[in-house]
């Protein structure tokens, strides 16, 4: 083996084809999905894949298309890139793509509309309210007691939230969100653990990895302390009782299948402490790959390198919509397993 030959390389490295890897983007979360794709372009080329890197907020849709790539591996957060924005562009350009499709990806990014399909499914969620500027914002708590939470249903890595102690504190933490979202989400806050669920596969095939709990400073698991910082604890598998650790796998499967997810995608829980009932919080459909992302912390617990995943996610890539090739005939399968 020479010095730059990849460690490993998985035997269908070829049959890839060209992959690209999106990352970047023009969200409020760009820096954070730099880092995924940086770590994500170096592990699949470990690996001996033709992978290359493709920021959209600096090349257009007429230059991925020129790519020719056969497959992308889609490593960017928040709009633009997670909200079925970019999905619906890729199907239209017939490149298998990773994670879940346009609709799937839509409904995830949008906090409120998540909510409203999982109340449907009888899933458990905290109680909300939605905010616009003619809400009297002084009656919020009545609904929802204190302390709650007011955050912007589009945006992820906890940008724009606020946890809400007082009366007083109402009309800021809506300013502030409202910076994000003309619509805001006031939801009820719940005392307890914290936890994550990442779920990789499609509907029955869709798994849960070891359940993750996350310990921050003082509670607080904001933006630095996620992508940052160092005092974050974090725990995985989790120290749970078999049933609340089977119950909890339960309720993130049917909740990541509920939405239509498929690929991969991370599903977030509070734990009560008064009872220990789970309560979803948001799905993530491309979930952060960074040295302090969850979903490589878990796959890691379930024996899985950061590059098995990688190429695992890769392998599952897919068009999610029938394309026909204009003579009737059935497209061409994208799984290089060919199965």
């Amino acid at each position: 083996m020479t010095a730059n030959a990849p460690m490993n390389p998985p035997a269908n490295a070829a049959q890839f084809g060209k992959v690209g890897v999106l990352f970047g983007g023009r969200s409020a979360e760009r820096e954070v999905s730099l880092m995924s794709g940086a770590g994500v372009l170096a592990a699949l080329q470990s690996q001996g894949i033709d992978a290359h890197a493709f920021d959209p907020a600096e090349r257009s849709l007429a230059e991925l298309a020129a790519e020719k790539f056969e497959r992308v591996f889609i490593a960017l957060h928040g709009r633009f890139g997670e909200d079925g924005t970019l999905q619906g562009a890729l199907e239209q350009l017939g490149i298998p793509y990773t994670g879940s499709g346009v609709m799937a990806s839509a409904i995830g990014m949008d906090k409120i509309y998540t909510k409203m399909i999982w109340l449907m499914h009888g899933l458990p969620t905290p109680k909300y309210a939605l905010l616009n500027a003619d809400t009297d914002l002084r009656r919020v708590p009545d609904t929802l007691g204190l302390p709650l939470i007011v955050k912007p249903p589009h945006e992820g890595s906890t940008i724009g939230i606020t946890k809400v102690s007082g009366y007083a504190e109402m009309r800021a933490a809506y300013a502030l969100a409202a910076q994000f979202d003309e619509v805001v989400l006031a939801e009820e806050f719940i005392t307890g653990r914290e936890f994550t669920v990442a779920v990789l596969g499609r509907g029955s095939s869709a798994r849960a990895l070891p359940i993750t709990e996350i310990i921050a400073p003082q509670g607080n698991y904001d933006y630095q302390a996620k992508y940052f910082g160092d005092e974050t604890k974090y725990v995985c598998p989790a120290v749970l009782d078999a049933d609340t650790a089977a119950e909890m796998d339960r309720i993130a499967v049917e909740a990541y299948r509920a939405i239509g997810c498929e690929g991969w995608g991370r599903v977030d829980f509070l734990l009560r402490a008064s009872d220990n009932k789970p309560f979803l919080l948001e799905v993530n459909t491309s979930p952060g790959m960074t040295s302090h992302s969850l979903v490589p912390m878990a796959a890691r617990a379930a024996g899985m390198r950061y590059e098995q995943l990688c190429v695992e996610i890769l392998r599952m890539a897919s068009v999610k919509m029938p394309h026909g090739t204009g003579s009737g005939e059935a497209p061409a399968a994208t799984d290089p397993e060919g199965s």
